[in-house]
């Protein structure tokens, strides 16, 4: 339990030095972050997809606690290695952390070796806590472990170390004359003689007649007299007085002497010693007036009385160290393998809550300043946010059509706030980009005049303002992943034009766009529909204000009529003019279509999905896009009945979406609710269904209700 403890104590102190670390070098460097991203980075497109779907805008937050599900179980595992391979374990940690460094420097926004300091330090911080924590329960390489008495470590215990006779040497060593600390004894089984011909290696105390000589044993049911002679029950006896005679000195002989019950051995001192019922394979005492129970090994003067909790039959042995206590009445009656914390030191009580303290005090601390130093890393990127003023439009979006938001309960609102807008992105860290430093590169293939722009750069050109919807390919029929804003920026045509570049069309060499973000994202975009006339924009403000963190501030792209993972590049900062036959981006690189166009789609949002709504009108509504090419028609059919057209709003642009709604007359018992659409185009909405991955989903939308 407390192997397991310090490993989850030195995982802790791990991530936070390393957090630590990572907010004075950049936050994407934390091992967590960089471990997940990693981790997104080779995760099956069919696996994102589904986290998306079950998670939504929080499947970076699941997948975060996964990431620390798994390091508490590795820290787990390490904890209860290290109690044995007190090395192994501190080696897994910094195992641990040159994953860490390795996922760090790999990131595509790595700027060099320095991000892998924080694993680095981290890893470094938890070794260290590890081995210390584990050495305050002396165990690990190089302690007497269960199983292995060391050679010449007085009073080790341990089981199988000594066998059913002592041999030529003392406990756990086959070389003769190994001596045993005072009051450290070793027995064997049970049986008419255990300490059979103990050799030249004294088993007992180091102290003055207080040995066992050569070749004494005590036989079965053999008495030692007050006055030292030896006696066996049958008035036979099996050592001889003089050169190996077990007495002299060993009892006073006002005493009431010492009895020795199936070969039990016992050392002890002057005085009124009482070795009461021993039993099978007992170890006595090696201080006066102290009773040993049945099977059990004691220490230095320390009394254990559990049955059988440490049989000398295993090999079990005292300990020579004065003032180690035994186990006690609590011990589980079986092998010494019980003892919880057996070892040739014990463990430290005091020593290890105070380091375990220490730990948890010291991470805390890291885990705070981590946080700071993230603060204050982030402090100029939200100054120059707030600092920033947005231009007013050369040319303002028109005003939002009277009518263009129904004001029907349920029905999302014709302009979606930030606050509530879609998020799909591989960045488990916002990235904090400060405008005032900020610099987009625009190079490449047809580019005549490169050029290298600054966020006031963009300030000053001629913006335009729009309402365009914005839809993720990650969007199943139905989904969630589909808002409508208004967004402010710089026609991105213009500047492409202004650089020299031309379309396909008109004999440019490039046919891709390449955008790369801040945070080492690359979406690919096709030049022809980039410069055909739509609104393609370098954004920089969402509805009045400028772009929020977490949808790209400082600059962005928005194309209408493009699918986001083929157009929607958040922290942009450089541009590339390529071929789509030269480069893969990100996404095309696992599975998606290198093209992508938003499908025409509609959705119910009200009624829900098992609603139980009451008969009479029902009002059935929501909304519908095709941007781009604009909505013209939106049908609703009940059950398996004719298709009825339902009662479309007021149409703002063919770039933003479209709300609709159908008065039902709904009667009692369960209906099957479905929508469809059509383009300005004269295409209907398919109902043959898809997956999202490679090109997004099909198929029509339909709501279960039951009326009452």
């Amino acid at each position: 339990m407390l192997g397991a403890l310090s490993g989850v104590l030195a995982g802790c102190a791990a991530l936070a030095v390393a957090e630590a670390v990572a907010g004075g070098v950049r936050p994407q460097s934390g091992p967590v972050v960089a471990v997940g991203g990693a981790a997104i980075d080779r995760t099956p497109a069919e696996v994102k997809d589904w986290a998306i779907r079950h998670f939504g805008t929080d499947d970076k937050l699941v997948l975060q606690l996964g990431i620390l599900a798994v390091l508490a179980l590795f820290a787990l595992a390490l904890g209860i290695t290290a109690l044995r391979f007190r090395r192994t374990g501190a080696a897994g940690v910094l195992l641990f952390g040159a994953v860490g460094a390795v996922a760090a420097t790999g990131r595509p926004d790595s700027p060099g070796p320095g991000d892998a300091l924080p694993s680095i330090a981290g890893a470094v911080a938890g070794a260290v806590v590890l081995y210390v924590l584990i050495g305050r329960l002396a165990l690990g390489d190089g302690d007497a472990a269960p199983g292995a008495a060391g050679r010449g470590d007085a009073g080790a215990v341990g089981t199988g170390a000594v066998g059913s006779a002592a041999g030529t040497g003392a406990v756990g060593s086959a070389e003769p004359g190994l001596r045993v600390g005072r009051g450290a004894v070793a027995a064997g089984g049970p049986g008419d003689v255990t300490v059979a011909d103990a050799g030249a290696g004294a088993v007992g105390s180091a102290e003055p007649g207080l040995g066992v000589g050569r070749g004494a044993a005590a036989g079965e049911g053999s008495r030692v007299a007050g006055d030292g002679t030896v006696a066996g029950a049958d008035s036979s006896w099996d050592a001889e007085a003089g050169h190996g005679d077990v007495g002299t000195g060993l009892v006073d002989p006002a005493g009431p002497g010492l009895t020795v019950d199936r070969g039990a051995v016992a050392a002890g001192g002057p005085g009124d010693v009482t070795v009461a019922d021993a039993g099978a394979g007992a170890v006595g005492s090696a201080e006066p007036g102290l009773g040993v129970g049945r099977g059990v090994a004691a220490g230095d003067g320390t009394v254990a009385d559990a049955e059988g909790s440490a049989q000398v039959g295993t090999g079990a042995v005292g300990s020579a160290e004065p003032g180690l206590p035994a186990p006690g009445p609590e011990t589980d009656p079986g092998s010494a393998r019980d003892l919880p914390f057996a070892g040739v030191r014990g463990w430290d009580r005091r020593g290890f809550v105070l380091a375990a303290g220490a730990t948890a005090a010291v991470s805390a601390g890291a885990g705070l300043l981590g946080r700071a130093l993230r603060g204050a890393d982030g402090r100029d990127a939200v100054a120059s946010r707030e600092a920033a003023v947005l231009p007013r439009p050369a040319s303002p979006a028109p005003p939002v059509p009277r009518g263009a938001g129904l004001r029907i309960a349920g029905v999302s609102p014709f302009v979606t706030p930030a606050r509530d807008f879609y998020r799909v992105d591989t960045a488990l860290v916002v990235p904090k980009v400060d405008a005032t430093s900020w610099r987009l590169r625009l190079h490449g293939r047809g580019v005549a005049r490169p050029v290298v722009l600054s966020y006031d750069d963009l300030l000053r050109r001629e913006t335009v303002e729009r309402d365009i919807t914005l839809t993720c390919v990650s969007n199943e029929v139905g989904g969630p992943y589909v808002g409508n804003a208004r967004w402010i920026g710089v026609r991105l045509a213009d500047l492409l034009a202004e650089c020299g570049v031309r379309p396909p069309s008109e004999g440019g060499p490039a046919d891709q766009l390449v955008a790369r973000s801040v945070d080492g994202m690359t979406i690919g975009s096709p030049v022809e529909e980039l410069m055909d006339g739509r609104d393609a924009l370098l954004a920089l403000g969402m509805n009045g204000r400028p772009l929020p963190f977490a949808h790209g501030f400082p600059v962005r792209m928005v194309v209408p009529g493009l699918y986001g993972f083929v157009s929607a590049c958040k922290w942009i900062k450089d541009i590339e003019l390529t071929t789509f036959d030269s480069y893969d981006p990100y996404w095309v690189k696992r599975g998606w279509a290198r093209e992508a166009p938003v499908k025409t789609q509609s959705r119910i949002d009200t009624p829900k999905p098992f609603a139980r709504p009451k008969t009479g009108t029902v009002m059935v509504a929501g909304v519908a896009w095709a941007q781009h090419r604009g909505i013209d028609k939106v049908e609703i059919r009940v059950d398996d009945g004719p298709w009825q057209q339902a009662r479309l709003a007021a149409e703002d642009s063919r770039d933003t979406w479209r709300q609709w709604s159908f008065p039902w007359r709904a009667t009692k018992g369960g209906h099957t609710l479905t929508v469809r659409a059509t383009d300005r185009t004269g295409a209907v909405q398919t109902d043959r269904r898809a997956r999202t991955i490679p090109d997004g989903a099909s198929g029509w939308h339909s709501v279960v209700v039951t009326v009452e």
